[in-house]
């Protein structure tokens, strides 16, 4: 559920299944109804094309939704509100009650960057799906984030293998309505606006996955995900416990594999958000180009 990997090496983990129906069944990526119903995809990249030339910032023109994409997004939110409430850690649970997440209705770019320029000054800025990792990163550092604009699937509500609008707005909408959350996309932003090294951006990128799009807090002993991926999958975030959960660590999440678009095995926890923003803030701050060498991690061609 990530849209930065076009730069991404070829390292991904072996028999990834993903869920492709309504009762949890378990497949290939590729059988999932949405990479795989033509006519959904045919709505997709109507919804998608006007991404292509759009410069970051540039306003982004106003999506006509259908009534059935409109359900989809009431049955969502539905299943999301009560799941995260369970699972959630305290800190997005807090940062939700400011977030641009209406109930009834599929916000629109503007709505949610109307909400979040004067919580945070961040602000969505239009994507058709995978963005290149220096501009997608670097772009955070000037408070933006790339979001898409379609709607998963509606056979399966519970997960979408590729970043939606759900996923957008009920994950990243809500970091981005917390100063806390941003200040780490911030952070971010800055490592990979100063490097130009693939390698190292690529770096950059898999650690913002293990922690904002799959992290995970220890809350007195229980799992609690604050991750932007856990929180706008319903299916996900109600089984963090079936993941194996290991301490935050960056060395340990660089040589971890994954793969965007099924259940992730591996989880990163950490005691508290305050523990992922010095964490992170120490390693990001080190970075230069010259680093991928220094984390052992081979030069792509």
């Amino acid at each position: 559920m990530l849209r930065l990997h076009a730069d991404r090496n070829n390292r991904s983990v072996r028999d990834v299944r993903t869920p492709i129906a309504t009762d949890g069944r378990l497949d290939t990526a590729a059988k999932h109804p949405g990479l795989s119903d033509p006519q959904y995809l045919l709505r997709r990249r109507a919804i998608a094309s006007p991404a292509r030339g759009h410069r970051v910032g540039d306003p982004t023109p106003r999506v006509e939704y259908t009534e059935a994409e409109q359900r989809t997004w009431r049955t969502v939110h539905q299943r999301l509100w009560d799941a995260q409430h369970e699972h959630a850690c305290r800190a997005a649970l807090n940062a939700r009650e400011q977030a641009p997440v209406p109930a009834d209705h599929i916000p629109q770019h503007a709505e949610v960057g109307l909400r979040l320029r004067r919580l945070t000054g961040f602000d969505f800025t239009l994507a058709g799906g995978v963005v290149g990792n220096k501009r997608f990163l670097g772009s955070m550092a000037h408070g933006y984030f790339h979001a898409v604009q379609f709607v998963r699937h509606p056979a399966v509500p519970m997960f979408t293998p590729e970043p939606d609008i759900i996923h957008d707005v009920f994950g990243h909408g809500i970091h981005l309505a917390s100063p806390a959350f941003a200040d780490v996309y911030r952070l971010i932003g800055d490592a990979a606006m100063r490097v130009e090294s693939r390698d190292v951006l690529q770096m950059i990128s898999d650690v913002y996955w293990f922690t904002l799009e799959y992290g995970v807090l220890d809350e007195g002993g229980t799992p609690k995900a604050y991750g932007a991926a856990l929180l706008s999958s319903s299916g996900e975030i109600c089984r963090l416990r079936q993941a194996r959960i290991r301490p935050l660590d960056i060395r340990a999440m660089l040589d971890t594999e994954y793969d965007i678009s099924g259940y992730q095995p591996v989880l990163f926890s950490a005691r508290s958000l305050d523990e992922v923003t010095d964490t992170l803030g120490g390693f990001l701050s080190a970075l230069d180009d010259e680093s991928a060498a220094r984390f052992g991690r081979a030069a792509q061609s």
